[in-house]
C-alpha cells in the first residue's frame, strides 16, 4: 500500500470476504485489524486481494513462512513516463529471483524492493534491459550514473506519443509507438495531448525560419505566416486506412463483376476468353487486395495464433485465407479435386470474389470504426480548444503578446473583453463577469472582482482586468480535468470482466462450430455437398464478431466520462461510474456542501458588563488568529472590517468537535460549543442559553466565549444554504437515494437546516471519526454509500465510502482526494453524476445485449440452420458486411451519450 486509495481498496476487498464483520486498515503501519464471526484462513484473504487486482499481499505477523523479515532497499528508476512504464518496471523487477515484493512510485521515480537476501543492483539492471524499454536502476544519490537517457525527439503534432488499446485488453498498459494490440489485434489509439497545439509562424521564402509569435522574417523581412499544423496520428491512421480501402475497392469491384457475370445467361465474358483465363485475371486482381490493402489482417491473425490471443482477426484470417488459398490451389492444381468441386467447364470453383469482398468489407468496418473512435474522445478535444495559444503579459507598464507556454508563476496578464483566460490565477485589478459553463456546466456567468480566482479556458465578459498567474501548464484546472478524463477513459469498468470472460471462449467455440458446420454439410448437405460445406463454414468464421463484445463497455465509458467533464463532473475511473449507479445512500456534510461554505459573522453579543462588544470581538479575533478553520477566518475578517486591532494569543489549542482555547495576558480564553464550556467549568445561564437556542433554531452557528471559566458573550455566524441544495436533494430522494446529513454543528442548528431541506435523517456533533464509523455501519447493513465532502476534513469517511465525492470550486478542487469530483461544488453535480451513471450503464447493457444477440443469432444462421425449413443460406460476403457494421453500431450507440441530458 502506498496511498489512501490503496488503503481504501484493501479495506473494501477484505470487508467483502464471507464471515468478516469489520476491517480497519492502517496505511502507515501496513496493518489490517479484521473482526470475523468465525475464523477465516489468511489464504482466503490473499485470494480475495489477488482477484480484486493490485499488488497487495496479506500475511500474519510472525508467520513461520515469513519469520525472516525481508530487507527493503530503495532505488532510483530512470526512463519512466506513464503508468504503463511503472507497471512494466514493477513486473520486471518482481520476476527477479529472491524478490518478495516491489513497489514503484512514478512521481518520485523510486522503487522499493523487498528481498530475503541482498541482490546486486546489476541483476536488477539486467532484468530491466531484458524486459525491454529505456529503463535503468541506480542507487539514490548516485549523481554520476543517475542520468536521464536521451529521448528521441517527438514530431510536433497533436498527440502525446502514448498509445493504448481501445478495448483495454491489458488494463492501463500503454505503448510508445503506433501499431495494433497484441491481444485483440485492434489498432492502438493515441492519447490526446494535454496541451493544445500552439500556432507556429514561418516565412514563405525561408521555411527554415519558425517562430512562436507573428512578426517579420529575420532574413528577408517578409511577414511571417501561420504554419499548417501537422495532422494527428489519429488523422494519419484514418487517411492511410481510407487510401487502402479505395485501392481495395478498385481491385475488388472487377473481381466481383467477373464472378457475378456467371449469373447472366450466355455470359458475354466467355466470348472474350474462357473461364480459366478469367479465373487467372481474378487471381491477379486479388493480389493487391490481399498483400497490400488487407495484409495487416493476416499479420494480426498469425500473431494471435502464435501468442494464442485469439480474436476477431483470427476468424477473418482463417475464413478469408482458406477461401483465397483454396482458390489459388484449385487454379494451379485442378486435377487434385474431385468432380464435386468442379464446374461444367472442368475448372475448380474459385472464391476470389468472396475472399476479396470479405476483406474489403472488413476494411470498410475498420475505416468507419477509426472515424467513430475520433468522435468518442471529442470531449477532450473540445476542452483542448478552450485553452488559448497566446496571452498578453504586462511588464514595466508595457504589454506584450507571448505564447501561453512562456507564462510563469507570478506574471501579470491582461485579459481583454471576450478573451479566454490563459492560466489559473487571481484578479489583480478590475472586475468582470466570467463564463465558466465550459468547465462547470452552468450557463450563468459568474461575477468576479479583485482577489477572486479565475480558471484557464473560461471566457471573460465585457470588461478588461489584470490577473496574477498562479498555476500554469499542467497545473491548471483545465489541464487536470483533461488528464483525469484521459485516465478515466482508459480504465476498466467491473462489468467489462463479463465481456472478457465470454471473449476468452468465444473464438475457440466459433472455430469448433465452423468445423462442425463443414462436417454436417459434407455428410447431410445437397450436392455439391463439399462446396456448401466450405462456403457455410467460412460464413460462420466471418460473421462472428468478438470485437463488438469487447467494445461495448470501453466506448460507453469514454463518451460518458467526457460528457461528465463537460458538465463539471470529473470521474476518476470507470469503476466509480459503474458503482455510482448502485448507490442507495448519500451522506453529506453541511458546511460547504449544503451551505455556501462562506460563513460570516452576523452579530457579537456581550453578556458581561466588564466587556464591551468591541473588546469581545478583539479577544475572539486574538484566539482565532492562529486557526485556519472557515468559522475562525470569518471572525478575523469581521474584526479587520471593523478596524479593530488585535494581538495573537498564545498556547493555542483546537479541540476537535468542541472549539478552541488559548491564553492572552495571563487569562485563559475559550471559544466553542456547550461541550467546551463544560470542560472549562463555565456555567451557561438560562437567559444566555435561551438566546443561543433561539439563534440555533434558525439554522445559525453560535459559539460561547469564556474568560477564566466565565462566559462573557457569544458570537453568531451564518452560512447561507445554496439555492440549488433544496432542489438537488429533493430530486436525489425521488431517484430512490436516501440522504443523510452528518455535521459537526450542534443539534438545533442541524435540525433547522434539515427541516428547511426536508431531510428526515441527520446527525449533529459529528467529528471525522464519527462520520467514518457511520459509513461503516451503513455498509454493514448492506447499503451502497456515497460520501460528499470537501475531500480534506472528511477524508476518512470519503475513503471508507463506496464512492467518495469531493466538493470544490474552481482551482480549489481536490481532484486526487475522491473518485468523483464536482468542479462547482454544488449538490446538483451529485444529481448529474447519478443521472450520468444511470445512462452510461444502460448504454453499456444495450451494447452488450446487441453484441451477444447478434452473435447468438448470426452464427447459427451462417451455419445454415434455416436452410432445411426456409431454404435460406447466408453468403460469406453478407456475413462480412454484417460483422463490419456490428462494431460500428456499438460505437454509434455509445455516441448517443453525447446528447444525453443531465440537467
Amino acid at each position: 500500500m502506498t496511498c489512501n486509495g490503496c488503503r481504501s481498496h484493501v479495506e473494501k476487498t477484505l470487508q467483502n470476504v464471507k464471515d468478516v464483520e469489520n476491517v480497519s486498515v492502517d496505511l502507515e503501519k501496513g496493518e489490517a485489524e479484521i473482526t470475523m464471526t468465525s475464523h477465516v484462513p489468511t489464504q482466503v484473504f490473499e485470494k480475495s486481494l489477488q482477484e480484486a487486482g493490485g499488488n497487495y499481499h496479506i500475511m500474519e505477523p510472525g508467520n513461520p513462512g515469513t519469520s525472516s523479515k525481508p530487507m527493503q532497499h530503495t532505488y532510483k528508476i530512470t526512463g519512466m513516463t506513464c503508468m504503463g512504464c511503472r507497471s512494466h518496471v514493477e513486473s520486471a523487477l518482481r520476476n527477479v529471483d529472491g524478490v518478495s515484493e516491489v513497489s514503484v512510485d512514478l512521481e518520485k521515480a523510486e522503487a522499493k524492493i523487498s528481498m530475503q537476501e541482498h541482490i546486486k543492483i546489476e541483476k536488477f539492471e539486467n532484468a530491466l534491459q531484458e524486459a525491454g524499454g529505456n529503463y535503468h536502476i541506480v542507487m539514490p544519490g548516485d549523481e554520476h550514473s543517475f542520468k536521464e537517457p536521451s529521448k528521441p525527439k517527438k514530431k510536433v503534432g497533436k498527440g502525446t506519443g502514448t498509445w493504448y488499446c481501445p478495448m483495454h485488453c491489458e488494463g492501463d498498459k500503454t505503448y510508445d509507438k503506433p501499431g495494433d494490440c497484441p491481444v485483440c489485434g485492434m489498432d492502438l489509439v493515441e492519447e490526446v495531448s494535454l496541451k493544445s497545439s500552439s500556432t507556429k509562424y514561418t516565412c514563405p521564402m525561408h521555411p527554415e525560419v519558425v517562430k512562436d509569435e507573428p512578426g517579420s522574417c529575420p532574413i528577408c523581412g517578409m511577414d511571417l505566416v501561420p504554419m499548417e499544423p501537422e495532422a494527428s496520428a489519429e488523422e494519419k491512421g484514418y487517411k492511410k486506412l481510407l487510401r487502402k480501402f479505395w485501392i481495395s475497392v478498385a481491385f475488388t469491384l472487377p473481381i466481383f463483376l467477373i464472378a457475378m457475370s456467371e449469373m447472366i445467361p450466355g455470359n458475354p465474358l466467355y466470348e472474350v476468353a474462357g473461364m480459366r483465363v478469367w479465373n487467372w485475371i481474378q487471381f491477379g486482381l486479388s493480389l493487391p487486395v490481399v498483400f497490400y490493402g488487407t495484409w495487416m489482417f493476416f499479420e494480426r491473425a498469425y500473431r494471435s495464433i502464435k501468442t494464442w490471443n485469439l480474436n476477431m482477426f483470427t476468424l477473418i484470417g482463417i475464413g478469408a485465407g482458406v477461401a483465397w488459398i483454396f482458390s489459388v490451389f484449385g487454379l494451379i492444381f485442378p486435377d487434385f479435386f474431385p468432380p464435386q468441386f468442379k464446374t461444367e467447364m472442368g475448372t475448380v470453383h474459385v472464391y476470389f470474389e468472396a475472399a476479396t469482398v470479405i476483406l474489403t468489407l472488413v476494411l470498410l468496418g475498420q475505416v468507419l470504426e477509426a472515424r467513430a473512435h475520433s468522435r468518442t474522445n471529442s470531449a477532450i478535444k473540445e476542452l483542448l480548444k478552450l485553452a488559448p495559444n497566446t496571452a498578453v503579459r504586462v511588464r514595466d507598464g508595457k504589454e506584450e503578446t507571448i505564447s501561453v507556454d512562456k507564462i510563469e508563476k507570478g506574471d501579470v496578464l491582461r485579459v481583454k473583453p471576450g478573451e479566454k483566460i490563459p492560466v489559473d490565477g487571481i484578479i489583480k485589478t478590475g472586475k468582470s463577469s466570467i463564463d465558466e459553463s465550459m468547465i462547470t456546466g452552468e450557463p450563468i456567468p459568474v461575477d468576479k472582482a479583485e482577489g477572486d480566482k479565475v480558471s484557464s479556458g473560461t471566457i471573460n465578459g465585457n470588461q478588461s482586468f489584470t490577473m496574477t498567474a498562479e498555476k500554469v501548464g499542467d497545473e491548471t484546472l483545465l489541464a487536470q480535468i483533461i488528464k483525469m478524463v484521459n485516465e478515466a477513459s482508459r480504465s476498466q469498468a467491473p462489468i467489462q470482466k463479463l465481456a472478457d470472460r465470454i471473449s476468452a471462449y468465444f473464438v475457440p467455440i466459433v472455430v469448433l462450430v465452423s468445423v462442425i458446420t463443414f462436417i454436417a454439410w459434407a455428410i447431410y448437405g445437397p450436392e455439391p455437398a463439399y462446396v456448401y460445406a466450405l462456403v457455410n463454414a467460412i460464413a460462420v468464421l466471418i460473421i462472428a464478431c468478438p470485437c463488438a463484445l469487447g467494445l461495448a463497455t470501453p466506448m460507453s465509458v469514454m463518451v460518458g466520462v467526457g460528457k461528465g467533464a463537460q458538465n463539471g463532473v470529473l470521474i476518476k475511473n470507470a469503476r466509480a461510474l459503474e458503482e455510482f449507479n448502485e448507490i442507495d445512500t448519500l451522506i453529506i456534510d453541511k458546511t460547504g456542501t449544503i451551505t455556501e461554505g462562506k460563513p460570516s459573522v452576523e452579530k457579537v453579543v456581550s453578556v458581561s458588563p466588564d466587556y464591551s462588544e468591541k473588546e469581545l470581538i478583539e479577544l475572539i479575533a486574538s484566539v482565532n488568529a492562529q486557526s485556519e478553520h472557515p468559522l475562525a477566518l470569518a471572525t478575523v475578517n469581521y474584526a479587520t472590517d471593523q478596524n479593530i486591532e488585535f494581538s495573537e494569543a498564545t498556547a493555542f489549542n483546537a479541540v476537535t468537535g468542541k472549539g478552541v482555547h488559548a491564553s492572552l495576558s495571563g487569562k485563559r480564553l475559550a471559544l466553542g460549543n456547550d461541550k467546551l464550556m463544560l470542560d472549562e467549568n463555565a456555567e451557561i445561564s438560562k437567559e444566555v442559553e435561551k438566546k443561543v437556542i433561539a439563534e440555533q433554531e434558525q439554522g445559525k452557528t453560535v459559539s460561547y466565549f469564556a474568560v477564566d471559566g466565565k462566559i462573557i458573550g457569544y458570537i453568531t455566524i451564518t452560512d447561507a444554504i445554496k439555492k440549488t441544495s433544496e432542489e438537488a436533494l429533493r430530486e436525489l430522494q425521488e431517484h430512490g437515494v436516501k440522504v443523510i446529513m452528518l455535521t459537526g454543528d450542534n443539534a438545533k442548528t442541524a435540525a433547522a437546516v434539515a427541516k428547511h431541506l426536508d431531510l428526515a435523517d441527520f446527525k449533529a456533533g459529528m467529528v471525522p471519526e464519527n462520520k467514518m464509523e457511520e459509513v461503516k455501519k451503513l455498509q454493514q447493513q448492506g447499503k451502497k454509500v456515497a460520501m460528499a465532502g470537501d475531500g480534506i476534513n472528511d477524508a476518512p469517511a470519503l475513503a471508507q465510502a463506496n464512492i467518495g465525492i469531493a466538493m470544490g470550486t474552481g482551482t480549489d478542487v481536490a481532484i486526487e482526494s475522491a473518485e468523483i469530483t464536482l468542479v462547482k461544488g454544488d449538490l446538483k453535480g451529485v444529481l448529474k453524476a447519478k443521472k450520468l451513471s444511470e445512462k452510461v450503464m444502460r448504454n453499456i447493457k444495450e451494447n452488450l445485449f446487441f453484441a451477444l444477440i447478434y452473435n447468438i443469432i448470426g452464427v447459427p444462421v451462417a451455419a445454415g440452420v434455416l436452410y432445411p425449413v426456409f431454404g435460406i443460406l447466408l453468403s460469406p460476403m453478407i456475413a462480412a458486411l454484417a460483422m463490419s457494421f456490428s462494431s460500428v453500431s456499438v460505437i454509434g450507440n455509445a455516441l448517443r451519450l453525447r446528447n444525453a441530458k443531465l440537467d
